[in-house]
């Protein structure tokens, strides 16, 4: 192996298991509940860890700053700075974990400068897009799915619902009368979403026909409000490949993702002039500084309709 690369993750899972510097931070992370995924990224980024230090003959509960920043370089060659991050707060919770049970001394990420988290504004349709996106679910191989899909769109972006809120809807949430849906987010906190008229007739339209027509092609009845094609609940992997592959259709940019549809409808509620905490609210985030970056993507747009239309905003030379 060459020295100075980061080597690749062990291949064998049981290895971590019987690696008495691994395996209590496994069973610790089991223990906090979290899932398949996250833990098998820890898992991961502290095996590759390990290995290095292991061939860079480091002591792994005390490596020196300047070995750190070497480990640091190697992850920034082969990831983006928010996967580095990533990897550092895996790293972090480990040596913490560590340090509680008395085996280190001190976290030696703790003091450690790191790479910045780049501060990307979140990707928006315009509403010539949304309305583009929501005529190529209408052009559906069927019926049935195609008053699906403008549902599912409508939803997602006329209540500015999370892909996996929306899958988790039951009919019995559903509150068509009132422009209303009781939807679980994150951590399990439910909230109640709100939904305007073009939403309701596409949710009507599908209940009415598309939703009877699939669920007839499944063994039993399911309370799941949207339904795959052979009748079960449509799941969330089944959701965004469906929006993914109407996306491409329509002619829409590559980075489109269901979350854009949530990005976008916070956006254009600002944009029409809607209150900070309201668009907070309906995003049921908990933090108003997480629904403050839609402020910026509505500023940024602001300024180039101005720099577009101002004769002031042009450069000498410049034609109006």
């Amino acid at each position: 192996m060459a020295r100075g690369r980061e080597p690749a993750p062990v291949a064998q899972r049981s290895a971590a298991m019987t690696d008495p510097r691994i395996a209590p931070f496994i069973v610790h992370l089991r223990a906090r509940a979290l899932s398949a995924a996250t833990e098998r990224s820890y898992q991961t980024v502290v095996e590759r860890l390990m290995v290095w230090c292991d061939s860079e003959g480091i002591d792994w509960r005390s490596p020196s700053r300047a070995d750190l920043r070497r480990y640091i370089a190697l992850l920034s060659e082969d990831g983006e700075r928010s996967t580095v991050q990533q990897r550092l707060a895996a790293l972090g919770t480990f040596y913490r974990f560590w340090v509680r049970q008395g085996s280190v001394a001190k976290d030696p990420l703790h003091a450690l400068a790191r790479p910045k988290r780049e501060k990307r504004l979140p990707d928006v349709l315009s509403t010539a897009q949304v309305e583009q996106l929501i005529a190529q679910a209408a052009l559906g191989t069927s019926r049935p799915l195609s008053l699906r899909d403008t549902a599912l769109i409508e939803l997602l972006y006329g209540a500015g619902l999370r892909i996996a809120e929306v899958v988790a809807i039951r009919v019995a949430d559903l509150q068509l009368g009132r422009g209303e849906v009781k939807v679980t987010g994150k951590g399990e906190k439910q909230r109640v979403a709100l939904f305007g008229s073009p939403c309701r007739r596409a949710l009507e339209a599908y209940l009415a026909e598309g939703r009877p027509a699939l669920a007839q092609l499944a063994s039993q009845e399911h309370s799941s409000l949207f339904l795959n094609r052979n009748g079960e609940p449509l799941g969330e992997r089944g959701a965004r490949a469906r929006l993914d592959d109407i996306a491409r259709a329509a002619g829409l940019p590559e980075a489109f993702h269901p979350h854009t549809l949530r990005h976008s409808f916070a956006t254009h509620l600002l944009d029409g002039g809607a209150d900070l905490r309201v668009v907070q609210e309906l995003l049921g985030h908990e933090s108003l500084g997480t629904t403050q970056v839609y402020t910026h993507v509505s500023t940024a747009r602001l300024r180039g309709l101005y720099a577009s239309a101002h004769p002031r905003a042009k450069r000498a030379g410049e034609r109006p």
